[in-house]
């Protein structure tokens, strides 16, 4: 990266995603609630446009997310902890093209990313953040990704890490959580339940929480595969993007990146759609969406392959069901069956052994197709949010 003292974030505060409240970005911040109406939100970080950036300058920096440092949280560039994430291919999918008649089809592979998933970026500007306000110890609830990545992170900038995961999580999550030097504890159920674990150790000892969407800046390092594909795409957006989704900050940073980048003058033209995809074990967003429930607040999920994906009451459902309405977008469920199917489809046909999470997005882009939900003259990106390595014990 050029001379880092050249480097000026343009972040100038904090607003609750609801009531538009400001927040002081320089101090530590959770979310915002309002007890009387009876809701919480996500605090969204802002930036100042009015001070341009060229898009040329991306020409001779390093090939991490840390390239799009005005657009980051993080004021100082020597507070930024880094093991080399971002910047991850963009892949074409001939053969699958193909054989669906699909005239342009991609995918975002995000399973090259350290400790093998899209987490790394959420938990590299966070702890960089946390550095920053002398955040000393930290605990998130995981499904396994996060709290892996959390723990690799935390280890480099000597932040105690405390990880909350589901026991029936693959081995080698607890394992990677463990050599990072984190304490892993471990809880009957699924990523809601140790949440509440979470909540209670959190006000007994301290910690400062990384729960998704409970903390600005996970926010702020997922919205940087946004600025990747229009960048990887020479400034042009896909049609459509399936994404899977668990606790959505993903899909919320797509959709942030895009705005920023619009009010940046950096694209023009309009966005994606973008498609939430979940598995039929695990579905509040699809259930949301249909109307078959008010909303995912006393939803019962069963556990899944996808383990990134038995969220069954997203922090921010609110924000992302208002996302598939603004983007045209919609939600949509796989079974179990079609979602290992659909692993075994990318393995054998495209050279590439994705997480379930990822293996969902074949079989809901064929529904979608059949529906005609999707046509087949758009250009589709897929978004594999990690490695099928680390799940090989659910994939039996």
């Amino acid at each position: 990266m050029e001379n880092t003292m050249t480097l000026t974030s343009h972040v100038t505060h904090l607003e609750c995603a609801i009531s538009k409240k400001k927040f002081d970005n320089r101090q530590v911040q959770t979310f915002c609630s309002n007890e009387a109406e009876g809701w919480k939100a996500p605090l969204f970080a802002k930036y100042d446009f009015l001070n341009y950036v060229d898009k040329e300058v991306l020409l001779d920096r390093e090939a991490s997310l840390w390239r799009y440092f005005e657009f980051l949280p993080v004021l100082d560039p020597a507070n930024i902890v880094t093991l080399g994430e971002g910047m991850t291919p963009l892949l074409h999918l001939e053969n699958l093209a193909k054989e669906f008649g699909i005239n342009k089809l991609l995918l975002k592979d995000e399973s090259l990313n350290p400790t093998g998933s899209f987490k790394a970026r959420g938990q590299a500007v966070a702890v960089s953040k946390m550095k920053e306000l002398g955040i000393k110890q930290c605990i998130v609830p995981t499904a396994g990704n996060a709290g892996g990545a959390l723990a690799a992170y935390g280890a480099k900038a000597n932040i105690e890490v405390t990880v909350v995961m589901p026991r029936l999580t693959p081995e080698i999550f607890k394992q990677e959580c463990r050599y990072f030097g984190a304490e892993l504890i471990l809880v009957d159920g699924l990523i809601n339940d140790c949440g509440k674990l979470v909540a209670e150790m959190k006000a007994e000892n301290g910690y400062f929480d990384v729960s998704t969407m409970k903390e600005p800046y996970r926010l702020e390092g997922k919205k940087t595969m946004g600025f990747e594909i229009a960048e990887q795409m020479n400034w042009e957006l896909p049609d459509v993007i399936f994404y899977p989704t668990g606790g959505g900050t993903g899909l919320i940073g797509l959709w942030k990146a895009f705005e920023e980048m619009k009010q940046a003058g950096w694209i023009t033209g309009k966005f994606p759609r973008l498609v939430a995809v979940q598995t039929e074990n695990c579905q509040p967003i699809v259930w949301s969406y249909e109307g078959k429930h008010k909303n995912a607040s006393a939803y019962q999920a069963k556990p899944s392959m996808a383990n990134g994906l038995a969220v069954p009451s997203p922090f921010a459902e609110r924000q992302i069901l208002e996302i598939l309405k603004e983007s045209n977008g919609f939600a949509i469920s796989v079974s179990e069956q079609e979602l290992l199917d659909g692993v075994k489809t990318l393995s054998k046909r495209e050279g590439l052994f994705v997480a379930p999470e990822g293996g969902a997005l074949i079989p809901a882009m064929k529904k979608a197709l059949e529906n005609k939900w999707v046509s087949r003259d758009e250009t589709i990106l897929l978004l594999n949010t990690g490695s099928g390595y680390k799940y090989a014990e659910n994939l039996l």
